[in-house]
């Protein structure tokens, strides 16, 4: 692992974004947060997936060019089609327009069907929060996860992002349907290292804590175990169904990268349109102080709510370097410069 500043790491991956066929604009705004994720310590959906992303658009399975539409609008709700283009923009356009709806009718849902991978869910969740509003929003993928009882894929993990705002740092919540995301499972690889808790089985079907044989057998473990399961399922129904489109069976037959043909829900709350604004930050305040007053299992460590270590990473890496696996930024230099 080395580091480099966050600006460098942001101008290597816009170039390489560029140099697939991006146009620069839209090669900047992607590699902002790409940067940004590796900036608050989540680089399995930063600085690491830009190879993937790039030979994705080289495949044509990401067309770089396209722009989603409205398919409909019912009051508050709207309906786009994502037209496959790049999951980071089309998220980052239904997150705004759900906010624009939620400034309208107090609440905005965006349903977005035929879409792709939006790296780190968490991106929007801030984005929304950092600018007042309350989001709540997930993403079905193709199978990546055995049901419960099962050992063969038929769940996507399905992440799922809720985001309040709060003047001192909002509560932001990005988490998969998984014990752990198959990108914490490469970076803990990477890194020599043993997950902290079992996170799934390995080929002999037994829980362990490895994560090259959780990513070997592919039976990550549900949050949860089966209340994980059940969510999961849900979580794709409401997604496919809402925005008019794949649900996790109907993506596997693509048979394409990461989410190609993916469904997302974006519900955006306005406090201030809903007159709530000022019992927001007193509800959020006295939880986020509650939770810190907690008695730590381990003594010298603070128990924390969802957000407040990002925040401190976020912090300490814009200070003195973000964090990098030396051959992927090598990699992704090369990408860059060819």
């Amino acid at each position: 692992m080395g580091k480099v500043s966050y600006g460098v790491l942001e101008d290597v991956i816009a170039e390489a974004f560029e140099r697939a066929g991006m146009r620069a604009d839209k090669a900047r705004t992607s590699a902002r947060f790409h940067a940004e994720s590796s900036r608050d310590g989540i680089s399995s959906h930063g600085l690491n997936r830009v190879p993937r992303f790039v030979e994705y658009l080289g495949k044509g399975w990401v067309d770089p060019g396209a722009e989603p539409f409205a398919v409909r609008q019912i009051g508050p709700i709207e309906i786009l089609d994502g037209q496959r283009g790049p999951g980071v923009l089309n998220a980052l356009c239904a997150t705004d327009r759900a906010m624009e709806l939620a400034a309208q009718h107090g609440i905005g849902l965006v349903a977005m069907r035929n879409t792709t991978h939006w790296m780190r869910g968490g991106s929007f969740g801030w984005r929304a929060a950092e600018r007042g509003k309350i989001l709540i929003a997930w993403t079905n993928t193709e199978s990546c996860m055995p049901a419960w009882g099962a050992t063969d894929t038929r769940l996507g993990n399905n992440p799922l992002v809720m985001a309040v705002p709060r003047a001192e740092g909002p509560l932001v919540l990005d988490m998969a349907m998984s014990q752990y995301s198959y990108g914490k499972l490469q970076t803990t690889r990477l890194m020599g290292e043993e997950l902290p808790y079992p996170g799934g089985f390995d080929a002999a079907g037994k829980l362990t804590s490895d994560p090259g044989a959780i990513e070997a057998s592919r039976r990550i473990l549900p949050t949860g175990f089966w209340k994980g399961s059940g969510l999961t399922i849900l979580l794709d129904v409401l997604a496919a169904a809402l925005s008019e489109g794949l649900a996790t069976h109907q993506i596997d037959r693509v048979d394409r990268g990461s989410c190609t043909g993916c469904s997302q829900i974006f519900i955006a709350f306005d406090p201030d349109r809903l007159g709530t604004a000022a019992h927001v930050q007193e509800i959020v305040d006295g939880m986020a102080s509650y939770v810190n007053g907690s008695i730590p299992a381990s003594s010298g460590r603070m128990v924390t709510y969802p957000g407040q270590n990002t925040m401190k990473t976020r912090q300490d890496q814009l200070a003195n370097g973000v964090f990098v696996d030396d051959d992927i930024l090598a990699e992704v230099q090369a990408l860059a410069a060819r």
